[in-house]
């Protein structure tokens, strides 16, 4: 053993420059800490009475060296056990509340039932260590290292768990009731019946893993990676689910209501919380109602010459209390241009098209006309200009209706009401009829030869 004056000319020497390390503090085994390792080490009963006979003390366990050591039962609430090597150790019903274990060396120990709630465990090593069932309630254990941690069981509600690494990591049935796991790593765990109610997973890894049953309601999801993750029977109520990436994940029998409410299920969790909300929030309904009862989505050259025309469509539009939406096909398009004007022209009352100068508009309607049969297209040309050759491919389709030639932006504005939106109107009132071919003369003269019987 290395005797404490040899110990502490070693460190001066070692802060002389070869190292380059900082002037330690104190001397790496000084008489306090020894003794209370001392004391330790003879067992978890002399401690617990000198515990009893001293507890003004707060024992000072700073960097100690206790590989393998069996401390099962001892009562350590509030140690400094800052950088300590409990590498193995049996500390099983030990109890370290609110104890410093920061950046402390717990690999492959045995935690069973240990009482660590509101300790401070940050940095800590905890790799494949055991920890079910233990305590672990508002512990800090942002960026500790629990990789394959048996973790099972054990109380974790409100314990910060920020940018910890628990890949690979048992927790099956775990309580983190409202923990903070943003940016954690949880790669192919196992969170089969977790609670999660209220836990923060904002962007956090979790690729792979088991969520089998997990109470996920109230669950903060934004930006988390669940690719190839296992939701199935996850229950989602109140769920904050955006830019989410679930490639591969399974998504089966999500339940989006209350406990104290009838189950409904679902197979999606970015539409879950939708789904829930139209059911249950009236405002909701009304939104979706007004958008689709007054959404007009007005297609055309963004350019400098015909931008302003498009514009004055708008403004037009807006005093009719409708609500008018324009998409820039400017823009480079991409897949996702086409997925978007597809769910605008789906949401829309009727589109307006202005096919002067036709390029991307000819192809963003062949996008969206065939499987729209209930949306109807007005299309609108300068005078002076003959309808584009490909225009031909939508004459074929009755909810694209008759070109409207306009002279000028002004008088376009002048006739709008009779030329364009009244077309668009009758159409939605009775296109469905018109569409199918089950009608071939207007709705009123219709009614008029029904009554004879």
């Amino acid at each position: 053993m290395v005797r404490p004056e040899l110990n502490r000319r070693m460190v001066r020497y070692r802060t002389a420059g070869i190292m380059t390390l900082r002037t330690a503090s104190r001397p790496l085994d000084d008489p306090m800490n020894n003794e209370h390792v001392a004391l330790l080490r003879k067992g978890a009963a002399t401690w617990n009475k000198w515990r009893r006979e001293k507890p003004d003390i707060r024992p000072d366990l700073h960097g100690a060296r206790l590989r393998g050591a069996d401390l099962h039962g001892a009562r350590l609430r509030g140690a400094d056990l800052r950088k300590a090597n409990l590498y193995n150790a049996d500390l099983q019903g030990t109890n370290f509340s609110e104890a410093d274990l920061r950046e402390a060396n717990l690999r492959e120990a045995d935690l069973g039932q240990a009482n660590l709630s509101g300790a401070n465990l940050s940095k800590a090593n905890v790799y494949k260590a055991n920890v079910s069932g233990a305590n672990l309630s508002e512990a800090n254990l942002g960026a500790a290292n629990l990789r394959g941690a048996n973790l099972s069981k054990a109380a974790l509600s409100e314990a910060n768990l920020s940018e910890a690494n628990l890949s690979g990591a048992n927790l099956i049935g775990a309580d983190l009731t409202e923990a903070a796991l943003s940016g954690a790593a949880l790669n192919a765990a196992n969170l089969s019946w977790a609670e999660l109610n209220g836990a923060n997973l904002s962007g956090a890894k979790l690729n792979g893993a088991n969520l089998l049953g997990a109470d996920l309601r109230r669950a903060t999801l934004v930006g988390t990676n669940l690719t190839g993750a296992d939701l199935t029977g996850c229950r989602i109520y109140g769920v904050s689910a955006w830019g989410l990436k679930l490639d591969g994940a399974k998504q089966q029998n999500l339940i989006i209501t209350p406990s104290n409410e009838p189950e409904i299920t679902v197979d999606n969790i970015e539409v879950a919380q939708f789904i829930y909300l139209m059911l249950n929030n009236e405002r909701v309904r009304d939104v979706i109602d007004t958008i689709t009862s007054k959404a007009v989505l007005i297609l055309g050259r963004f350019t400098e010459r015909r931008k302003p025309i498009l514009e004055a469509l708008r403004k037009e539009l807006r005093q009719r209390e409708y609500l008018p939406i324009l998409f820039d096909f400017e823009k480079p398009r991409n897949r996702d241009t086409d997925e978007t004007i597809t769910l605008l022209a789906r949401m829309a009352r009727f589109v307006v098209a202005d096919i002067s100068d036709a390029k991307s508009v000819l192809q963003e309607l062949r996008a969206i006309v065939p499987d729209l049969p209930s949306v109807p297209v007005q299309p609108i040309i300068l005078a002076k200009q003959e309808e584009p050759g490909m225009f031909d491919f939508f004459r074929k389709y009755p909810w694209v209706l008759k070109v409207h030639h306009y002279a000028s932006q002004k008088k376009l504005i002048a006739e709008l009401g009779e030329t364009v939106i009244r077309p668009a109107e009758r159409f939605v009132r009775h296109g469905s009829a018109i569409s199918t071919g089950t009608a071939s003369r207007p709705p009123r003269r219709r009614r008029r030869s029904a009554p004879s019987r």
